[in-house]
């Protein structure tokens, strides 16, 4: 999909209908590093040689501060999402009844509270595959799920992919821009 040479491999070529994405990425990880690759891939959907985008969309949780007890409490989760019990745990802080609460978090931030509680934990597992080598089980338990079992349909009904195949896809889009980076 791409070919380098030439003297310090400034000739770059591509072939198919979107490799153009590969030169982008490779001429960012080789000129501006290899993190600054990989935030591209991510914000722009780009994906290394093969396979679907989805894993590489954000599934970040909005935040607004319109209702000051309902941001307090997407303020706490946001470093409490692997608490047991986090909406619970919300519900408590805020001091307003369940049903009170539930419906004032889902106008505040489009989704119930479990679902956002959920975004938030995705996410940083997403972070987990991407940048360690722990097991998928002790993603899962990091990010606040006791149930492996769990977690793993959850993140390929979110996410795409598997945890495993995610972190296969990213590994190889890693290795990608890390021979792009070193050239």
């Amino acid at each position: 999909m791409l070919v380098t040479a030439g003297d310090d491999r400034r000739i770059i070529t591509s072939g198919g209908g979107t490799s153009w994405q590969n030169v982008v990425l490779f001429l960012v990880a080789r000129y501006f590093g290899l993190d600054e690759a990989m935030r591209l891939a991510k914000v722009r959907l780009l994906d290394w040689h093969q396979g679907g985008q989805l894993s590489f969309s954000s599934v970040s949780c909005p935040r607004r501060d319109e209702d000051r007890i309902i941001a307090s409490c997407q303020h706490w989760i946001a470093e409490n999402y692997a608490a047991p019990s986090p909406v619970a745990a919300m519900m408590w802080l805020s001091g307003l009844t369940e049903r009170t609460f539930k419906r004032r978090f889902t106008k505040a931030t489009g989704m119930p509270p479990i679902d956002y509680v959920h975004t938030l934990r995705l996410e940083q597992a997403q972070t987990l595959l991407e940048t360690t080598r722990i097991t998928v089980e002790a993603v899962a338990n990091e990010v606040g799920y006791e149930d492996t079992t769990f977690f793993r349909r959850l993140f390929r009904r979110r996410v795409g992919p598997a945890p495993r195949e995610y972190r296969a896809r990213v590994g190889a889009l890693c290795t990608g821009l890390r021979e792009a980076a070193r050239t």
